[in-house]
């Protein structure tokens, strides 16, 4: 995991990357998704306890039941720095306060479609509320985050002039929203690296996945030199979901582009509580958590893995906890045959190799699944009785 590395001095000479996870705030805006006040406390105190910096916790302009929601999260949440999400608004900065809040996003459209045909603003109008309701906030003790929604599809010019106008105010820490997923991760790159450049403030990147490259396009922000990035658990999100926070946390360390301090091993649990309590189901391949990826069948596949783990390994699965399973199938060869039933105690001669590999691929097929141990020694039987 991502702490134990960093303590044998393997990730000391890496940036570290604060991962801000939204899995309560924009996670729970997934269709039908909707957590209860002890289900958020109980995703929040975990996300914390395995080294997540900080947490966005909700909106506190929802009403008073989130509210309380927070701040009883807020009691219960010590180490992580807790953040709210509200517009850029003096109504949604006045619902933010006496709430234990570290932080508070406020957010604005950064493209000229939104900024007209969502708001009825100028940009000139913008600057100006930029300017008020960010001084506002930092007078009442917040560290700001102005979040530029849509800000993929903006002018660059606009986005430097909003960005002097935010930092002049006093905000900490500026977020690049790719709002709508419509990014690369090259022209992520190219557009971050120029603001972070440009402003000598934090950035944070927050992705959507609807064109499917919310990780890489946070690992292109990574690069490009951002402070933070947005994540949800299992990529919880509107639409195609977020950025998931297992996957960037992996896909950071494996990749050495920096490190996180969230501890890898206890990302499987933490999937499997928010598949739980957002009532989803995960594909058998879903990346680093589903119950396949680190499952193989293959003959060639298990052949090379008997042999050496790094022939089909691009990283160990103990970095998350996991293990390699190895199981029969339609793909399975005699080697994997030969190995895979003696390691379950059961024997099959050579003889009745080729018949048991004909009636494994038929009742795969026919069954589309792994065979349980019974359902391989029935198979076995069929081929003994058939030789």
């Amino acid at each position: 995991m991502d702490k134990a590395l960093l303590q044998h001095g393997e990730f000391s000479d890496l940036r570290e990357v604060v991962i801000n996870d939204t899995t309560l705030r924009d996670g729970e805006q997934s269709p039908g998704v909707a957590f209860r006040l002890e289900e958020k406390v109980q995703l929040a105190t975990q996300l914390s306890a395995a080294g997540v910096g900080e947490l966005e916790i909700g909106i506190p302009a929802m009403g008073d039941h989130e509210r309380q929601t927070m701040l009883a999260v807020r009691d219960a949440v010590k180490e992580s720095q807790l953040m709210g999400w509200g517009r850029m608004s003096m109504d949604d900065l006045n619902a933010s306060l006496n709430l234990g809040l570290d932080w508070i996003n406020l957010s604005i459209p950064a493209s000229r479609q939104q900024q007209k045909h969502k708001l009825g603003l100028t940009l000139g109008q913008v600057l100006a509320r930029i300017d008020y309701v960010v001084r506002s906030a930092v007078q009442h003790g917040f560290k700001v985050s102005v979040g530029f929604e849509d800000a993929s599809r903006a002018e660059m010019s606009d986005m430097l002039f909003m960005a002097d106008m935010a930092q002049v105010a006093g905000a900490s820490r500026m977020r690049f929203a790719d709002t709508l997923g419509v990014l690369d991760p090259f022209e992520t790159f190219s557009r971050v690296h120029h603001l972070v450049s440009h402003a000598s403030i934090q950035w944070e990147m927050h992705a959507h996945n609807d064109l499917g490259m919310a990780t890489a396009n946070s690992l292109a922000a990574i690069q490009a030199g951002v402070h933070s990035v947005n994540t949800t658990l299992i990529g919880l999100g509107e639409r195609a979901g977020n950025a998931p926070l297992e996957e960037v946390c992996v896909a950071t360390s494996v990749m050495r582009h920096a490190r996180t301090g969230v501890a890898l091993d206890k990302l499987p649990a933490l999937c499997s509580l928010a598949k739980q309590l957002s009532g989803l189901q995960l594909a058998g391949h879903k990346s680093i958590v589903g119950d396949n990826v680190f499952t193989h069948e293959s003959g060639i596949h298990v052949d090379g893995l008997l042999k050496d783990p790094a022939n089909y390994q691009g990283f160990a699965p103990e970095l998350v906890g996991r293990h390699h399973q190895m199981v029969l199938g339609k793909h399975s060869g005699r080697k994997a045959v030969i190995e895979l039933l003696h390691q379950r105690g059961i024997s099959v001669s050579e003889e009745q190799q080729p018949r048991f590999l004909e009636a494994l691929r038929c009742w795969s097929e026919a069954n589309k699944r792994i065979p349980s141990d019974a359902e391989l020694c029935q198979l076995l039987e069929q081929a003994v009785a058939v030789a």
